[in-house]
């Protein structure tokens, strides 16, 4: 099958690695500089330095050579929540067979899920869907396994992303419940920051598990009130996705609250990443959405504190623990 993938970042170029022996992939990035290195070194030196690329994998900076290569395919859009919207925004006018996206998280400002952004700006008809996870880019361009959820209301869009993904060291289950889907994947950053917060601090595995457990309530809890059902999270893009970012070292998220842990500020940790971390651009979004539906989320609350308030670590973590006894499934 053609497959374009627009987006050469991290997970864009691992995802695309994994597909090139199977598939025709093109993968598409906008810096014609960068990709002009890729091609030369064979490597994405920026985002997975020691990586060497499959001589199958075709890559581009031309945007209409990559529509055109995936017109009776596969497009997977592999740009950040921030990004997608213009990258619809260039596809749109184009006749697009499917979409599958690899984002995870809200749109800052109008706290849209992808799928919601997708809607508006392609309409109800076109076969779309969520491909999300427990999934570090590194583990995956090396070849390691990991497994994966493709999120849709289109019965065929889910056989499709299977049947093409599927395979080698890639499992992808399927499910109906896209804002389930969605919203695991994005509300998980936050408890991300949480941890490394936590960890950070040398409070200890204990406290690691409970707020990996408590975050778990509130994915739920919120999930619910968007539409998605309490089994989704606890499944690979619930709790799977929310262990991996919580614990694993390669998580930009849990860089984050390492980071603010030792007292760094947020801009020089982003400025040190080089990458997005998705968490930091969610919480505002996460507590509109948690006022708007009357859901509670005192962990997201605090992680906001520390971003955007300017309240210490230690504080955020004494409120927290301040707070009065409860039934645990309140």
């Amino acid at each position: 099958m053609n497959i374009s993938v627009f987006g050469a970042g991290a997970w864009g170029t691992a995802l695309s690695m994994s597909l090139a022996d199977r598939h025709q992939v093109m993968l598409y990035g906008r810096d014609v500089r960068a990709i002009e290195d890729m091609i030369a070194r064979r490597e994405n030196v920026r985002y997975l330095p020691g990586v060497v690329l499959p001589p199958s994998l075709k890559l581009s900076p031309d945007l209409s050579s990559a529509i055109s290569h995936a017109s009776d395919g596969l497009v997977i859009a592999a740009t950040s929540v921030a990004g997608l919207r213009p990258l619809l925004g260039a596809l749109r006018s184009h006749a697009i067979p499917n979409l599958v996206w690899l984002c995870k998280g809200f749109e800052e400002g109008s706290a849209l899920l992808p799928h919601q952004i997708v809607r508006e700006l392609m309409g109800e008809t076109l076969p779309c869907g969520a491909l999300s996870g427990p999934s570090f880019a590194q583990e995956v361009a090396r070849g390691l396994p990991c497994a994966l959820t493709i999120g849709s209301a289109d019965p065929a869009l889910c056989q499709l992303a299977v049947s093409t993904i599927h395979g080698k060291t890639i499992r992808v289950y399927s499910s109906d419940d896209l804002a389930g889907v969605e919203v695991g994947g994005a509300v998980k950053n936050v408890l991300a920051i949480a941890t490394g917060i936590a960890d950070g601090l040398g409070l200890g595995m204990n406290a690691r598990a409970a707020l990996i457990t408590r975050g778990l309530a509130e994915i739920t809890r919120l999930g619910i009130a968007l539409g998605g059902r309490s089994e989704t999270f606890m499944g690979l893009t619930g709790v799977g996705d929310l262990i991996l970012t919580c614990t694993g070292d390669l998580s930009r998220n849990r860089q984050v609250g390492l980071g603010l842990a030792a007292g760094k500020s947020l801009d020089i940790i982003v400025n040190e990443l080089g990458h997005v971390a998705e968490g930091v651009r969610c919480v505002r979004a996460v507590q509109q959405l948690a006022r708007q539906h009357h859901v509670a989320t005192p962990i997201v609350d605090a992680v906001g504190r520390v971003l955007f308030e300017s309240e210490t670590p230690v504080s955020a973590l004494q409120q927290l623990l301040a707070r009065g006894a409860r039934i645990e499934s309140a």
